[in-house]
């Protein structure tokens, strides 16, 4: 894969293969974020895509994306997207051809309750790196912790 950053006008198209997806971004523990797209990899402004696999019996550390939205499509299991609304945790339990969207700054976990199945989705956010804030839990704006609203990368999980 030919790396390029910062190319604004690009003439090319670009092909990621499976095998050239590389671990080297923010992580969460539980989880395995590959990058795909991004800046570093094609150079793109404004575009991070990438796969998670969630392992089975398996959650991921409660984290947010800063200032990204972000775009998920199941592509195989059945993962459970955790995050609180109005104080109380919820669900969204999905499977292969669900899409979900998580707005910025929003705290969420991934959850693979199957016993034997991977959880694979394929993710993509409007930054062209992937922010990953990893938190101690879920909370909500405004509970007086400033690490909630930490933009760095967050501590590879």
């Amino acid at each position: 894969m030919t790396r390029r950053r910062g190319t604004r006008q690009q003439s090319r198209l670009y092909r990621i293969g499976a095998d050239e997806l590389t671990a080297d971004t923010a992580q969460s523990s539980g989880m395995r974020r590959e990058e795909a797209i991004s800046g570093r990899t094609v150079g793109s402004d404004r575009l991070w895509t990438g796969r998670t696999t969630v392992a089975p019996a398996t959650n991921s550390a409660d984290h947010h994306h800063g200032e990204s939205e972000t775009s998920i499509y199941v592509v195989s299991g059945h993962p459970e997207f955790v995050f609180l609304e109005d104080g109380e945790e919820r669900r969204l339990r999905t499977g292969p051809g669900d899409f979900v969207y998580v707005p910025p700054w929003v705290p969420h976990r991934e959850e693979n309750p199957d016993p034997d199945e991977d959880a694979v989705v394929v993710i993509s956010r409007t930054t062209q790196e992937a922010i990953v804030v990893n938190l101690p839990g879920l909370w909500l704006p405004g509970d007086g912790d400033a690490a909630w609203h930490d933009t760095g990368a967050g501590a590879p999980g």
